[in-house]
């Protein structure tokens, strides 16, 4: 989505900021992200008491609507998924998946931040299972809150149907892919949230949270292993809780696909959530395939693009091919 800029993967040198490119120091052990023993939750993991929100919030929730009504009346945001009119081959699914899951969105150190391809990286993902916990800020109401819980739910089993990896909702202190709905008066408790899950992270990457622009739409932060460098073991997604339902459905469906490891979008991709031209809202058929392609066991975490390239090529016509 335009203007929907996100923090991305972290990798082995920590979280990428799109502003200054700011660092986390040091990487999260690998393996599943867990409590050592039944104990009394903390006070920031207790559910949240929904509570009236301030006019600050009220104000972004208006500003929100007008953006949403805006895309809607320029015939974007589609929700069907891409058709007829948005057609594409084998070879340009095998190019887009290269561009979206080896490249980066931002250039790293240049601000204002650079869209770039930049030069290639590896491949990441998650080899552990993914277990998905929500949370909500107290602004965010109890409907909405029943909402955006079901909705999650429905699509980490969606996007587990489709990768074929374990991801569904966490039970008890489990959780290792954080999504959070929070607001504009809920960002104390998110830098606390952000704190205790991500312990070196800065009090300059703390200040671009707690003072994210409004442009930020949504985000999500991945962070690897130290043993296994390509190999995600956490994240953290935010949703912005002003949004209306169909942006801040959009936001989900987006976040939560990149926290897999599709970390950039590209102009080309059609149709596709993966791309800034607002065109589709939702998770498409062409963005399904990217994931079945993540997830293909004949890729494996650590490649580059190179080294994937001949086998994402007979993937992509595989794929293609099942889908005639």
């Amino acid at each position: 989505m335009r203007g929907m800029h996100r923090i991305r993967r972290a990798g082995v040198s920590g979280l990428v900021a799109l502003l200054g490119s700011l660092l986390l120091s040091g990487c999260e052990e690998a393996g599943p992200v867990s409590s050592p023993a039944p104990q009394a939750r903390p006070a920031a993991l207790q559910p949240q008491v929904p509570r009236p929100r301030s006019e600050q919030s009220r104000a972004l929730a208006r500003y929100y609507r007008a953006v949403q009504n805006d895309l809607l009346t320029r015939g974007l945001l589609r929700t069907d998924g891409g058709g007829p009119d948005t057609p594409f081959t084998a070879d340009q699914l095998a190019e887009n998946f290269e561009t979206i899951a080896f490249f980066d969105e931002y250039a790293r150190g240049s601000v204002p931040a650079r869209r770039t391809r930049g030069a290639g990286g590896e491949l990441n993902r998650w080899t552990a299972p993914v277990q998905i916990g929500v949370e909500f800020g107290a602004s965010v109401q109890p409907a909405q809150r029943t909402r955006d819980a079901n909705n999650i739910t429905g699509y980490a089993a969606r996007l587990a149907r489709i990768t074929g990896h374990p991801i569904s909702i966490a039970r008890g202190n489990s959780a290792n892919f954080h999504v959070f709905v929070a607001g504009e008066d809920d960002r104390d408790y998110f830098q606390t949230r952000l704190q205790q899950l991500i312990p070196s992270i800065s009090a300059r990457e703390l200040a671009l949270f707690r003072n994210l622009p409004r442009s930020f739409y949504c985000l999500v932060v991945a962070v690897s292993g130290s043993r296994n460098p390509n190999t995600y073991t956490r994240a953290v997604a935010l949703i912005r809780a002003e949004h209306p339902d169909l942006v801040r459905l959009s936001c989900i469906h987006e976040e939560l696909a990149q926290g897999l490891g599709l970390p950039n979008d590209s102009p080309e991709a059609r149709p596709s959530i993966f791309n800034d031209d607002d065109e589709f809202a939702l998770l498409t058929n062409h963005d399904e395939l990217l994931l079945k392609m993540l997830y293909d066991p004949r890729l494996t975490p650590g490649m580059t693009a190179d080294e994937a390239r001949p086998i994402t090529r007979i993937i992509a016509r595989e794929l293609m091919g099942q889908a005639l």
